[in-house]
């Protein structure tokens, strides 16, 4: 079967231009690992770039990448008019028989719909609800990606959903909904977690620093209990002093020697901090299939989570994880407080999580379901559910 991928290049994201090798979000790169592993397989990557990028012509034996230049004015701006129609010119040049388009927050969606070939969508932030909860003013981005996504969405064969709140989400929207994992990359299980004690453990909370991920509420209901235990907590993640929740971030950490911000982790740096990290918290407002919980699940870090959105979906509580809530102090305290006095059966949550995590989450499992939904579409044999 020849498939087609539309995602994002993160040269572009980052204008990163003279790096002469693509790289794309921790997701889609760990379901391309495993396609590589399906010789069955005929993979084409396509991303759109605002500048022209030297990149190679495969990824591997069996995919091969395809960067298309489409100038600034062919973007948002103007609904993604340019992406669709490089993406849709070099479509009918590699004729596949299947596209998936990776997200709706830019022009992966729109691309994959207009895309004239049978295509479905992979749905990793549900933006409508993203907006909500960060109150998003009219015109911003993530008011504009809100809208996006309900104009993609039902023009779709089909969604996968990475987990079941986002197919709840779905609901009366979306064509016909599966309810697929992300995929983790598979360096991860090969992390081997320091067994040594430490003192004080470090508490790791990875995430950009924003209001959605609550690291500022988190940090106040720990006051008086943090200062009075040895403890190092650790933030992981893009800050931006110049935004009042950012600079709120800094103002707290900054007479808290408990707290510590260590900047963006790249995977070999999250890798690191894994290894000797002794606990991932993740008291988040929203989220859907945050990708840290499911690479902490595979390298057998325990994880401390809110009990919202898709997350309980991927831990259950006491058996692969631990959960909190996130609007209230007393749970977030009480909850962490709980796992670091009984590090003897986090340890036995976290070795669950990773045999739980190996089942769900490894390339090949989640690479051989996305197979069997393309068949399904194709074959026509696909129910609404």
């Amino acid at each position: 079967m020849r498939v087609a991928i539309l995602t994002t290049d993160n040269r572009q994201h980052y204008k990163d231009y003279a790096n002469p090798a693509p790289h794309f979000g921790t997701a889609p790169e760990a379901l391309l690992k495993g396609f590589a592993t399906m010789p069955e397989l005929e993979v084409h990557v396509l991303s759109c770039a605002q500048q022209p990028m030297r990149s190679p012509e495969k990824l591997a034996e069996n995919i091969w990448f395809h960067s298309l230049h489409v100038p600034h004015l062919g973007w948002m701006r103007t609904a993604y008019q340019g992406c669709i129609r490089a993406t849709r010119k070099k479509l009918k040049e590699i004729r596949p028989e299947m596209v998936h388009g990776q997200g709706t927050e830019r022009d992966c969606g729109i691309s994959a719909i207009f895309s004239g070939f049978p295509n479905v969508l992979t749905i990793h932030g549900n933006m409508r609800l993203i907006a909500q909860v960060n109150k998003a003013k009219p015109f911003s981005f993530s008011w504009l990606a809100a809208r996006l996504e309900a104009f993609t969405i039902p023009r779709a064969a089909g969604v996968v959903c990475i987990t079941r709140y986002t197919q709840e989400a779905m609901s009366g929207l979306a064509r016909r909904t599966w309810v697929v994992p992300n995929a983790v990359d598979p360096s991860f299980f090969e992390i081997k977690p320091e067994l040594k004690s430490e003192d004080p453990p470090t508490v790791l909370f990875v995430g950009n620093i924003c209001h959605r991920k609550n690291q500022n509420p988190f940090i106040r209901a720990l006051d008086g209990w943090a200062s009075d235990r040895k403890l190092k907590l650790v933030f992981l993640g893009q800050a931006r002093k110049d935004e009042p929740y950012g600079a709120e971030f800094f103002d707290l950490i900054k007479t808290r020697p408990w707290c510590s911000y260590e900047g963006f982790a790249g995977r070999l740096k999250l890798k690191e901090y894994l290894r000797r990290g002794k606990l991932l918290v993740l008291p988040t407002l929203e989220d859907n299939c945050p990708m840290v919980v499911l690479e902490a699940m595979a390298a057998s870090v325990p994880v401390l989570a809110a009990r919202v959105g898709g997350l309980p979906d991927l831990i259950e509580e006491g058996v692969t994880g631990f959960f909190c809530n996130p609007t209230d102090n007393t749970s977030m305290q009480a909850a962490l407080e709980h796992t670091l006095r009984n590090a003897q059966a986090a340890r036995q949550v976290a070795s669950l999580a990773n045999e739980c995590a190996r089942e769900r989450f490894h390339p090949e499992v989640i690479a051989r379901r996305h197979l069997e939904i393309y068949r399904e579409v194709l074959e026509g044999r696909g129910v609404r559910r």
